[in-house]
């Protein structure tokens, strides 16, 4: 086996965990970002192989630290989960992130966006989503080729990659699991769950009353049962009384 070791120009290269850019300008946008990214967490949580970032710098050239990215969220088909403290492509089998999303904020400038657009479009990403909360505004970019072409119809779009299905109506942008389930926030996730604890106590509860009702009529049967049997063994002692005492029952 031939181990590659590293130039000592290469070695000595520091790739920064930390760009110096805050991960966002607003609660809106941070509620975005954790709520994609989150939610495709819980989506890929039974798939080792599948790698989910919230604002992680990617670094796809090896021995250059000027040129990264940090996508708000970005999803990467083949790679284990676990800690980064950065995406460097070389040592992750040369795998690109596939997916990247963008959360436009009020400090986002075009010239920047596009620049990432670029970026991602350069290094070989496949989807890319922009979304605009102020606006409501859903942008698609998917590769074709060698180029990233924007998605004529975003509404009822399904993710190639991911399978989640998008949908932006007047007031919000809204994603799809792959089996019709929306993504939804941690707080509504916790609501749900206790829900359904809820409704599992009650299933309980009614079950456990309707076990002792089927007990109490059991109980009911054999006092019925008990008593019967009380009185025929009573009517069996008196026919036998009677007939020490000479009476015949068939003859009155």
């Amino acid at each position: 086996m031939v181990t590659q070791l590293q130039s000592p120009e290469k070695a000595k290269i520091i790739y920064p965990d930390d760009n110096g850019e805050p991960m966002s300008d607003n609660t809106e946008q941070f509620r975005l970002i954790v709520w994609i990214k989150e939610n495709l967490e819980l989506l890929f949580a039974s798939m080792a192989d599948v790698f989910v970032a919230g604002n992680l710098l990617w670094y796809p050239v090896e021995g250059n630290n000027k040129i990264s990215q940090a996508p708000d969220a970005m999803v990467v088909f083949g790679r284990p989960k676990g800690y980064r403290g950065s995406y460097q492509q070389w040592n992750e089998e040369n795998i690109v992130p596939q997916v990247a999303f963008e959360i436009w904020s009020p400090g986002n400038r075009l010239t920047p966006m596009l620049q990432k657009l670029r970026f991602y479009e350069q290094y070989g990403v496949e989807e890319y989503y922009l979304y605009d909360p102020a606006n409501v505004d859903l942008t698609i970019w998917e590769r074709r080729e060698q180029r990233l072409e924007p998605i004529e119809e975003v509404n009822g779009w399904v993710s190639p990659r991911m399978g989640v299905r998008f949908q932006v109506s007047e007031t919000e942008l809204e994603i799809f699991r792959p089996d019709g389930t929306p993504f939804v926030s941690f707080v509504e996730l916790a609501q749900l769950r206790e829900q359904a604890e809820s409704r599992a106590e009650q299933e309980r509860q009614r079950a456990e009353q309707e076990r002792q009702r089927a007990e109490q009529e059991r109980q009911r049967a054999e006092q019925a049962e008990t008593m019967l049997e009380q009185e025929r063994s009573r009517s069996q002692a008196l026919e036998a009384r009677l007939r020490d005492m000479g009476i015949d029952l068939n003859q009155l």
